[in-house]
């Protein structure tokens, strides 16, 4: 068999394969890279503030319901669309269901395409 046909069954059953991305496993949602990942962890840990929160591993800083390794989900599902839109309206502390308010942003100035970065990060920390 074809040494290209067996990766691609191995990369398609989901087995680890050294050299071939994340991505190429099905990791990653469509439209985000590795290169992504990589551009937001930079701005979650600097220009993001996410760190201010979350600390600088995102396993959280004010309790529970701010770590982002986990599966677990407050106020999303947890899909790559959903942790962007939520980076950029952020919550209230009345809509907060934890009572712990996260402003828009994070309360930094970043472009919609620096949050799409920071989600694409945050997306890969708890869907391993």
């Amino acid at each position: 068999m074809d040494i290209r046909i067996r990766l691609g069954l191995l990369v398609l059953l989901g087995v680890a394969v050294p050299g071939v991305s994340a991505h190429a496993q099905g990791k990653l949602p469509d439209g985000v890279t590795q290169e992504m990942v990589d551009k937001g962890k930079a701005i979650f840990a600097g220009a993001g503030n996410c760190y201010a929160c979350h600390g600088q591993n995102a396993q959280g800083m004010l309790g529970p319901t701010t770590n982002l390794t986990d599966a677990q989900w407050v106020h999303s599902d947890g899909s790559y669309p959903k942790i962007a839109e939520y980076i950029k309206v952020g919550v209230t502390k009345e809509q907060s269901k934890s009572g712990i308010p996260m402003p828009a942003r994070g309360g930094s100035k970043i472009s919609d395409e620096e949050v799409n970065l920071v989600a694409a990060y945050v997306y890969s920390l708890s869907h391993k």
